[in-house]
Parts: structure tokens; sequence; C-alpha cells
């Protein structure tokens, strides 16, 4: 889930328009677990093929990737490689937090609570090795690049745009920040409406962008001090101390200028200087190549309509949409890396 700094940033809202030509390295792993959360049944049961195999990622990726293409964005999406053994944790966690979910659902079900249903559906999923797997195999077939991180996929997407090699890192965890993204792209590969937790009300959800250096700026702090920040709230590596929310801990920080400095004041942090580490100096690789290929419609095609059944019609409408990317693929003084 990453830390939630939201409170501390200005986001930028833009258009379309304003993305276009540029690139993009997303999160790959938050991106599908949207998919997967999101793209479900009225009951919250998600997509699945004929043989029972869950499709709500793959269904997710294809079309919102294909609406990335159409509007001139170039993606490429980057994936996690083995955790930290310090967020293990969390993870745990996580997993237990799905189970109890699972079982809220079932019951939500058996009483015909069908929002409540769908509430706690989307709580329960899990991106399995398989659906990773499966992820790449069409990723493959419509020429999107891809990679797996070292480590955190958020740390590389940062580490690929601090290096300039793409325009910005696409996610909707704050996370990347602490990671050195310079720019964060929030919002990419939701739908335009985004209902109200609890109400019954939708919101208009448009792209929006948040400048690390302006952060930083804003408040007159450090990278290393909104680490700082971050580690007092708790990350996905340490619980954080209670009570103590994005405002507080800026104010703390701010006030006596590292944890070190205010640690008579709370309780140790366990692993400070590793926890620091792995936002401040991430395990990243500069072993990549970016290159964006022709869509392969007949392989697009055999995977979605014949393994999986998508309808032949809406996928061959979709794929009308890299048409015109491809055509931008020799345009190499716009797309140079």
């Amino acid at each position: 889930m990453g830390v939630n700094l939201k409170p501390l940033t200005e986001p930028h809202e833009r258009t379309w328009n304003d993305l276009r030509h540029r690139s993009v390295a997303i999160d790959a792993y938050n991106a599908l677990h949207q998919f997967l959360s999101i793209i479900r049944q009225r009951d919250g049961t998600p997509l699945k093929d004929a043989k029972g195999r869950v499709t709500s990622h793959l269904t997710g990726l294809f079309y919102r990737t294909a609406n990335l293409i159409e509007r001139g964005i170039r993606p490429v999406y980057v994936f996690d490689g083995e955790p930290h053994e310090l967020k293990q944790d969390t993870l745990d966690v996580r997993q237990a937090r799905k189970k109890q979910a699972k079982q809220d659902w079932q019951a939500a079900r058996e009483r015909g609570d069908l929002e409540e249903a769908k509430k706690k559906a989307q709580q329960t999923s899990t991106l399995t090795w398989d659906r990773v797997i499966e992820a790449q195999q069409l990723l493959d077939a419509l020429g999107i690049p891809y990679l797996e991180a070292p480590g955190e996929g958020e740390a590389q997407a940062s580490h690929m745009c601090r290096q300039g090699d793409v325009d910005y890192t696409g996610s909707q965890d704050f996370d990347c920040l602490l990671f050195g993204a310079p720019q964060l792209l929030r919002n990419l590969t939701i739908s335009g409406r985004r209902k109200l937790p609890g109400k019954q009300k939708w919101v208009q959800i448009s792209p929006e962008t948040i400048a690390l250096t302006e952060l930083l700026e804003t408040h007159d702090i450090t990278r290393e001090q909104l680490v700082d920040v971050a580690i007092l709230m708790g990350t996905d590596f340490n619980d954080g101390i209670k009570g103590i929310g994005p405002k507080t801990g800026l104010k703390l920080v701010k006030k006596h200028g590292d944890i070190e400095s205010i640690e008579r004041d709370i309780e140790p942090i366990e692993h400070l200087d590793d926890i620091r580490s792995i936002f401040l100096e991430p395990e990243v690789t500069d072993d990549y190549t970016l290159e964006w290929q022709p869509v392969d419609t007949d392989a697009t095609r055999a995977y979605l309509c014949g393994e999986h059944q998508f309808s032949r019609e809406r996928v061959d409408s979709t794929l009308d949409k890299f048409q015109g990317f491809a055509e931008t693929l020799d345009q190499k003084n716009l797309f140079d890396f």
C-alpha cells in the first residue's frame, strides 16, 4: 500500500494531451493489483474464462494499455523482484487481511448484500506468479517492453525516471517519491470515474503529477528527511510510531533534523539505517533496453480470444488503437532512448 504522503503533496492535474509523446515506467504490480481489485462482476466475482481462470488482470492490462497507446503515451511495465526481508511482516499482515476479507465476502454474498460483497471482494485480490507470467505473455504480443526489477518495482521505475530514460514514474503509491522519482504520475491506469467509499457518489479521476523537487522545496526539507518522515509514520518495512501521521512526522523532523535527534521522545526504531538504505540506496539495475515493437495481432488474438475466450470483435476493435502507434516507431527524434 505504501506510505500516505498525500497531505504533504500538491498534485498538478494533467490532461491526456499533456502526456502525449511521453514515456512512463509503470509499477506493474501496482497496476495489476488495481485491475484484479476493480474489474469484477456485481457480486465481486472476478472475470474468468471458460476454464475458470481469472482474467481481470488481462482485461485491465489489454484495454488500459491500448488507451495509453491511443493517447500517444509510451508505457514500460516494471515488475517486482524479490521482496526485502524486512517486508515480510507487512506481507503476512496483508495475507491475513485478504483471508478475513474472503470470509466477509462470502458472508455478504450469502445474505444478498451485493454492495458489501463487492467491497470485500476487492480486498481479496492476489497477484500470483502465474498471473504475472500471463501479463508478461500479453505484453510480449503487444510489443510493450517490460523488465523485472532486482528488488522493489517502484524503486526501479523511479531509477529509470531519475536516469532520464522515461519521463514519469507511474504508480498510485507515494513511495516512489521516497525512492527518488523526480516526477510521479498517478491515476494513469485507473478508470475515469471512481466511487467514493461507503457512498453512492462518483468522482472524476484525472491524471496528476507530483514533482519531488517541488515537494521538498515547499516543506524546506531534504529527501533524506522525507524518508525519515515516512519511517516515523510506518512503511512497508517498519510499523512506525503510533499517533504519528504525515503532518506530525514532518513537524518533528523539521524541528529536530532527523530521527536520531528525537529518539529520546519516541520508541527506538529497529533497523533504522537499513530502512533508510532501502529507499535512499535501493537495489536497481541499468541492464535494460526500452524498445517498443509493432503489435503482433495474430499472437494477441490467439492468446486473448483462443486461450482465454475474449470477445473477438472487441479485441479486434481495440487492436486498431495500436496501428497508429506502430507508425511512430521510426520517429527516433521523439523516442530515442
